[in-house]
């Protein structure tokens, strides 16, 4: 009897370069429908490295803006955020193309990035330049964000290096990503193959793999700077 083989990784392959994995309603600068070529963050010339470092923060599960003992007097040195800078909504909304998303207040798409830590603590990992490029998603001590299709038990914060308490899902630190012009956009998507679209459990969302891409460059004011200290402009980003 002959064995017939069925060869699927070119397959697979294909699919996910395939037009239709770009997000929805992503028309570049032309206003129409999606672009697969301009899906995703395009490489950047004025990139430079980051050297993103390490806080250990708050306890899976933990009530966002939660005081405890332990970090009480910590906490009371966090800075008191804006209106506009806070995350005050997590709504968990499916997308064309991708599915299960979280989205904040605005409908901008959260992520979440494959160098920080959720065991035995969550830790944020970006930083500096990383930060620009990727907010992340704060809130005023003592506050709640409004949930919608997320657990709040999954629903924790992180205190971050300048003491602004970050939230987390299932104990990952939220972001978005300035690459995102419009709501429901996810371009952030598998970029450089550590940032991924969570969904309302907190896992990555696979749906949509598209290949690993580079980030943007941070907000020019920064990176005119930063890229003349950097002597290598054509170097990649370390996020």
């Amino acid at each position: 009897m002959k064995r017939k083989v069925i060869v699927v990784s070119a397959a697979i392959a294909a699919a996910f370069a395939l037009p239709g994995c770009a997000p929805t309603g992503y028309s570049g600068d032309s206003g129409g429908g999606s672009d697969a070529a301009d899906y995703g963050a395009q490489p950047a010339a004025n990139a430079v490295d980051a050297t993103p470092g390490a806080t250990p923060g708050a306890t899976p599960g933990a009530t966002p803006g939660a005081e405890t003992d332990e970090g009480a007097e910590a906490d009371s040195d966090a800075p008191e955020l804006s209106d506009d800078e806070v995350t005050t909504e997590l709504t968990a909304k499916k997308v064309a193309r991708m599915g299960e998303t979280v989205q904040n207040q605005e409908g901008f798409v959260l992520y979440r990035f494959d160098k920080d830590k959720a065991k035995p603590e969550a830790v944020s990992n970006c930083y500096d330049d990383c930060e620009k490029v990727w907010p992340p998603a704060v809130i005023n001590k003592g506050e709640t964000p409004k949930l919608e299709g997320v657990d709040a038990d999954a629903v924790g914060t992180v205190e971050r290096k300048d003491g602004t308490l970050q939230l987390t899902l299932d104990n990952w630190p939220l972001y978005t990503y300035i690459g995102d012009k419009k709501p429901g956009q996810w371009k952030g998507q598998n970029v450089a193959s550590t940032w991924f679209v969570i969904t309302p459990e907190g896992k990555k969302n696979l749906t949509c793999l598209p290949a690993p891409s580079k980030a943007v460059a941070p907000p020019a004011d920064d990176a005119e700077d930063d890229s003349a200290d950097a002597g290598d402009s054509g170097s990649d980003y370390s996020y």
